[in-house]
């Protein structure tokens, strides 16, 4: 099956990265990406729309019909955030796009960049755990034809593309050691677009993806 994929936060590190094995993919027919303003990218492949709420997303509802991929990318850092903050940008946002797509495109694949450390029970300590956990548990349970949640913790940017974040800029010479000495916590932001794209027609036996797993996928 030919994937056209939506994907959110492509002007982020880890969407712009998603965005980029998409486009240079062959299983990939199409990519619509929503942002809250324009991007670059001049491809055939690549469609935007610019929606500037992303709480409500009914006025754009027939343009995102016919997909049968979700690549959720979008988030934000906790730092400085409290936790009905942190709820409304990560739980809400997504929520908000995930109902829709639901009802338009149910036999989908939903893939929703969640991180390592996420605590699906809600109750921890750590905040943004909770909130990651609850944002995971409802995508995994709304009704999509297949939903995953990719938890990355150190990733490996993409060389070349223009949203890597600061840290990562300054510290890739780490990053090979890194790889080799703790490999369960590293995997490469090609490594998570082609994971995701795989998904789509060969599925996977967990629903909640850790480093090996995104790594096994890759390789498929």
């Amino acid at each position: 099956m030919r994937i056209k994929a939506i994907i959110t936060g492509a002007t982020g590190m880890v969407g712009e990265g998603v965005m980029h094995e998409c486009l240079n993919h062959p299983d990939v027919e199409s990519v619509l990406v929503i942002n809250r303003k324009t991007i670059n990218p001049d491809h055939p492949k690549l469609k935007q729309i610019v929606h500037n709420n992303f709480y409500d997303f009914s006025g754009i509802e027939e343009q995102l019909k016919g997909y049968n991929a979700c690549f959720f990318c979008l988030g934000t850092t906790s730092v400085g955030k409290k936790e009905d903050e942190y709820t409304k940008i990560t739980f809400d946002i997504t929520k908000a796009l995930a109902d829709v797509l639901v009802k338009l495109n149910p036999g989908s694949t939903f893939c929703y960049i969640s991180g390592a450390g996420t605590d699906t029970s809600e109750k921890g300590r750590i905040m943004w755990a909770r909130v990651k956990g609850r944002t995971e548990n409802y995508i995994l349970n709304l009704g999509f034809k297949q939903a995953f949640a990719f938890r990355p913790a150190i990733i490996k940017p993409t060389k070349g593309l223009k949203n890597t974040l600061t840290p990562y800029k300054y510290l890739s010479f780490l990053l090979p050691a890194i790889r080799l000495l703790f490999p369960k916590h590293i995997c490469s932001l090609k490594e998570i677009g082609i994971a995701m794209i795989n998904l789509v027609n060969k599925g996977y036996e967990k629903k909640v993806l850790e480093v090996e797993d995104i790594k096994i996928l890759a390789g498929k």
